[in-house]
């Protein structure tokens, strides 16, 4: 039931705007995002319209929903997760793991960006704010009802469009950032293809249920070996298709004697002593790949989205 709230109209809107410029500070320091334009976007970007009419039910990963006390927008304004179906456990996702994670893949003016993972479309603003009007956002959705809502949401934004299907795909579009909101055993072959030479993609290698990280592959020239590290520690609700037991309790297993050591994905060739985790035709070494990737600090205390 919607509570009545004390606020309207022009007051509303002012309380807002001065709750984002507050937030959008916060959560940027708190992610040593080094790019301004972050904090732009997360300062720009309304939330009221993708999370819908309050009250709210907000949680801190890991912990029970509380549900907000009315519809004020200071509720909605923190670095916590934000219900969209909490029977699902399905949240708009903690941002400042997603201004951490933004700022390690360095979105550009002008690039094209794959997100999957839509969910009601509030970082495919973010993402479409950080590309610009000559930049281009395709998102994916697989839940129907969250697809919509992403559509009417970013009705406004041209240069952003929503797909109610999976990412996982063999006609995605060329990009040079692909941005995985939804946990994943592996990285799927179709995404790898997509990117462009120099392009980042970044996806949680976290299968549902578990505690993964937020893992980075550049593409180089040489399809060999690939740039790779972990941004931070990551959990998600998990990519349909890309969901396997068995990797999962070995990837817990490698996360557990450390992460931050992985520098490289390799994609041919047997795994050699330098071998953190194993996939199929995949592998993660802690020997570096000829062409580095940026130097960005892992986080350990960055977790949830």
């Amino acid at each position: 039931m919607l509570s009545s709230s004390p606020f309207h109209g022009g007051d509303m809107e002012d309380r807002s705007a001065k709750y984002r410029a507050f937030y959008a500070q916060l959560i940027c320091a708190a992610a040593r995002a080094a790019d301004p334009r972050i904090e732009e976007a997360f300062r720009t970007v309304r939330r009221e319209p993708f999370v819908g009419p309050g009250p709210w039910s907000i949680c801190l990963g890991g912990h029970p929903y509380v549900v907000t006390p009315d519809d004020d927008p200071a509720f909605i304004y923190q670095n916590t997760l934000l219900a969209l179906d909490s029977a699902r456990g399905l949240n708009i996702g903690m941002p400042g793991a997603h201004a951490h994670w933004l700022s390690g893949c360095a979105v550009k003016e002008g690039e094209t960006v794959i997100q999957i993972g839509a969910g009601s479309g509030y970082y495919t603003a973010i993402l479409a704010h950080l590309v610009g009007p000559g930049g281009r956002v395709h998102a994916y959705e697989i839940d129907q009802r969250l697809a919509g809502l992403a559509r009417e949401n970013l009705r406004d934004i041209a240069h952003a469009d929503v797909h109610d299907r999976s990412g996982i795909a063999s006609d995605l579009p060329a990009a040079d950032v692909i941005y995985v909101c939804a946990g994943a055993a592996q990285p799927a072959t179709e995404w790898l293809e997509a990117l462009r030479p120099g392009g980042r993609l970044v996806f949680p290698l976290a299968p549902e249920g578990m505690h993964g990280g937020m893992l980075m592959i550049t593409r180089p020239d040489d399809d060999a070996i690939w740039p790779a590290k972990f941004l931070s520690r990551a959990q998600f609700i998990g990519c349909a298709g890309l969901q396997d037991a068995e990797a999962g309790r070995r990837l817990a297993e490698a996360f557990a004697r450390g992460w931050e050591s992985v520098q490289s994905l390799r994609r041919k060739g047997a795994p050699d002593e330098t071998c953190w985790f194993a996939g199929e035709g995949w592998w993660l070494s802690t020997a570096p790949a000829p062409t580095p990737t940026a130097s960005v600090q892992p986080r350990a205390d960055i977790t949830q989205a």
